[in-house]
């Protein structure tokens, strides 16, 4: 298996897409189904959509560099689709599902990706653009902050504390 990434710059981001991987499971350790809709009377997104919205993320930018796969719950989420009221999102079961089927995936291309493929601009929205090391980068960040959200969940709901090991 290959350990180093084809491009230099890739290998900060893969450290810590590596520990978000892990991280997201021991964010979500214990958590029933129904305590991961409960947005406590608030409009704040639940941990059922956080989760998903991160896995589809992962789906995402995994499609951009060549690995063509979907999450099961793609139509709840793509399209960047925010949170829907009166929706009952699928287990969180089925995300981590997900999550555990295109990490590794996700990883591989990560690896293999080029700095001419990260060099290069695509349209976000009209009159935005970015390159695809900067799509990457915010996906990381994206990711260690919805973690963080999860966590704080956690203990809004009276779980114990993220475990980090």
């Amino acid at each position: 298996m290959e350990t180093q990434p084809a491009s230099t710059k890739m290998f900060s981001l893969i450290v810590l897409f590596d520990m978000q991987t892990t991280f997201l499971k021991s964010a979500l350790e214990g958590i029933s189904d129904k305590d991961s809709h409960n947005r406590l009377n608030t409009k704040a997104n639940h941990i059922a959509w956080l989760t998903g919205s991160i896995v589809q993320q992962r789906f995402e930018i995994a499609k951009a560099l060549g690995v063509d796969h979907e999450q099961a719950a793609d139509e709840l989420f793509k399209d960047n689709k925010g949170i829907q009221d009166h929706i009952t999102y699928p287990p969180l079961a089925q995300f981590k599902n997900d999550w555990e089927s295109i990490s590794p995936l996700l990883r591989e291309a990560f690896l293999k990706v080029e700095d001419k493929k990260l060099e290069e601009s695509f349209e976000m929205m009209p009159e935005m653009s970015m390159t695809y090391f900067d799509l990457i980068s915010f996906i990381i960040y994206r990711e260690a902050n919805i973690i963080g959200q999860i966590a704080l969940w956690r203990r809004l709901l009276g779980y114990e504390a993220m475990k980090y090991m």
